[in-house]
């Protein structure tokens, strides 16, 4: 008779550890978005400079004048995106 009296606050220690590895999981996850951020920006400037190094002619090899090439590499972020996260 002692276990039924034992086990009346459990549901609520169940409760509260849901609740805690629901905010661990939803925190990990907001970190986790500005940390990928932060590394498609890098990206996105060292492709730029490199791309800003080389000369009209390596460009036009490439398909590419000097004007095309900031919207060319949004165009390629955007296109890598939706590869990465199709239900997006």
């Amino acid at each position: 008779m002692t276990l039924l009296n034992t086990s009346s606050g459990y549901y609520g220690t169940v409760r509260v550890r849901k609740s805690f590895r629901f905010i661990g999981r939803r925190f990990f996850s907001l970190v986790n978005g500005w940390v990928a951020a932060f590394i498609a920006r890098r990206e996105y400037q060292a492709n730029l400079a490199v791309l800003r190094s080389l000369s009209d002619r390596e460009l036009r090899d490439m398909g590419l004048h000097r004007g095309q090439i900031g919207p060319a590499l949004e165009d390629a972020a955007r296109y890598r995106a939706s590869r990465q996260y199709p239900f997006t």
